[in-house]
């Protein structure tokens, strides 16, 4: 074996993690709905989300068959819903281009939407075992803290260091078993803040913690300081008497890119303008609920909900783009964790 996999593959088969959901059948299609349900999220979260995902779309021309909405429905509330719709156009083109078989090659699969080169080289290690090497957060974190690489894994020089470093390290057998075991350490011993070392199985060889620095190793990305910036929307919640709420399909491209929103406005006076303009029968006295709080990485939203009552025959200007959800009996549609509580709060 070479470098660190001596130590690392032992205390993998005792206490690494060997029951997942996804290790259950090691297929591609399997790891690669893992990885980028993985990317950004802990395992916690995603056990849920990935068995009911794969449950629904077994197979990657389930996947590729199902409308868009299908499958932001079962991804609602996971987050980064970017992943998912990349996750729908990448098997619809390994539905279209490789006959619905999924890639057998690095350069195949790196060249569909949403996977890395790290991506990319878990799902073919895992899979097949096949030596590739990974870099993920926390392979990053193993590997610099073990080998004292210092500055920031975002710097071009220190990301190329640790991909030399995750070569060299990736044994030439038991390929699979290394990968999770990189991945299972830094998750679980050589976490972010108070790392675990004196149960890790790299602490005798390892430069951070030798010379006490396993807490500026790695070094976090240097970002400019400033406040934390809050962002104050109306969203307007025109219900019809039979119970249905209006809708909008949000924008492809940023936050909550292809999900179904209640309709946003910067104001109050704004929204109730348009319930008085575009809905038909719909009341101009509508009346605030109470706000709701939503926390993204970079800001804070608080959302103000507007209720309006609507008649039942109630139509919009605008029904390409709109959708009379029914919360009794709800459309398979992805919606936002805010935009559920609200609509939770009216039943």
């Amino acid at each position: 074996m070479t470098g660190i996999a001596d130590a690392l593959l032992p205390w993998y088969r005792v206490h690494g993690r060997h029951d997942l959901p996804w290790q259950r059948e090691r297929s591609p299609y399997l790891v690669w709905v893992s990885e980028i349900m993985l990317q950004q999220t802990q395992v916690a979260t995603v056990i849920p989300y990935f068995e009911r995902f794969v449950g629904r779309f077994p197979d990657v021309t389930t996947l590729a068959d199902a409308p868009l909405d299908e499958v932001l429905h079962l991804w609602s509330g996971l987050g980064y819903y970017a992943r998912a719709r990349n996750l729908h156009r990448a098997a619809r083109r390994v539905r279209d281009e490789f006959a619905g078989r999924f890639p057998g090659t690095f350069a195949e699969i790196e060249s569909l939407p949403g996977v890395g080169r790290s991506t990319a080289g878990a799902i073919l290690a895992l899979s097949r075992g096949e030596r590739l090497p990974i870099l993920d957060g926390n392979a990053k974190r193993v590997l610099a803290r073990r080998f004292g690489v210092t500055g920031s894994p975002g710097e071009r020089a220190v990301e190329q260091r640790l991909w030399a470093l995750a070569e060299e390290n990736t044994p030439h057998t038991e390929v699979d078993a290394y990968t999770q075991a990189i991945m299972d350490l830094g998750a679980t011993v050589c976490v972010r803040r108070r790392p675990l070392c004196p149960i890790c199985p790299l602490r005798e060889n390892c430069v951070a913690y030798r010379s006490n620095r396993q807490h500026v190793i790695p070094a976090p990305r240097v970002r400019a300081r400033s406040a934390r910036r809050v962002r104050e929307v109306v969203m307007l919640v025109a219900q019809r008497e039979d119970g249905a709420v209006l809708l909008e399909r949000r924008p492809a491209e940023g936050i909550w890119g292809g999900l179904w929103c209640l309709p946003e406005f910067a104001s109050e006076t704004a929204a109730r303008g348009y319930a008085a303009s575009q809905l038909e029968g719909a009341e101009t006295d509508a009346r605030a609920l109470a706000p709701v709080p939503h926390v993204f990485t970079h800001f804070d939203l608080v959302i103000t909900p507007l209720l309006a009552r609507c008649r039942d025959g109630g139509r919009v200007a605008d029904e390409d783009r709109t959708l009379w959800y029914d919360i009794r009996s709800p459309a398979r549609v992805g919606l936002p964790a805010p935009i559920q509580l609200i609509l939770a709060s009216l039943t």
